[in-house]
């Protein structure tokens, strides 16, 4: 797939903004590298490109820019159970002064996910293989997508996100409450629809400061 037709693809999930001639070029290499490891492993159910990059691909973008709406800002984030590194890696194109960790226990998709980085030839990028309960360190934002275990990657989200930090989860609309209820002490901002989506939301929250 050209990068003429991810633009099209992608533009519902970033009006009025758009990507970059170099952002793209970024999106091809990981949307090829994507396919041709999902034909040898299971990084994702959906096979379809353009279905890849609506589902994966726009929904994380749009994450992007709504956490980071001018564009590069120094700071460091935390992608909880990446799997094939979404929405981490595509925040990481939008916002290239990110420091970036990804977390994701499974070995093999944890070479994907270096892999990725090596090939889009990202700079702060650390990919942890390890799980995500066992992480000492706290990040500026925290962010996860289609984890398995929701209710605990809600409380380790609760503990990696430092002292006014926020917390970035694609979810769907009946587990909103369940984040409010788990972590009373964020302050959780109403939650953004997604385009292109009947039940998927962005759900934003701000620790307080001390």
């Amino acid at each position: 797939m050209d990068s003429d037709r991810i633009a099209i693809l992608l533009a519902p999930f970033l009006e009025p903004a758009s990507l970059s001639s170099v952002q793209l070029g970024a999106a091809q290499i990981y949307l090829d590298l994507l396919l041709k490891w999902n034909a040898k492993m299971n990084l994702t159910a959906v096979r379809d490109p353009e279905e890849i990059v609506r589902r994966h691909f726009g929904e994380s973008f749009f994450a992007a820019t709504q956490l980071f709406p001018s564009g590069s800002v120094d700071q460091s984030a935390i992608d909880i159970g990446s799997g094939a590194g979404f929405p981490g890696l595509p925040i990481k194109i939008w916002n290239p002064q990110l420091r970036l960790t990804l977390i994701e226990s499974n070995q093999r998709k944890a070479t994907f996910l270096r892999e990725a980085v090596r090939a889009l030839t990202l700079d702060d990028v650390q990919v942890l293989s390890s799980r995500a309960e066992t992480v000492s360190s706290q990040a500026e934002l925290v962010t996860f997508r289609a984890v398995e275990r929701f209710e605990q990657v809600l409380v380790i989200a609760g503990k990696v996100a430092a002292q006014s930090g926020r917390i970035a989860a694609l979810i769907g609309e009946s587990q909103i409450e369940l984040a409010r209820s788990i972590l009373p002490e964020i302050k959780w901002q109403t939650p953004v629809p997604i385009p292109e989506s009947r039940s998927r939301v962005l759900l934003i929250g701000q620790r307080n400061r001390l």
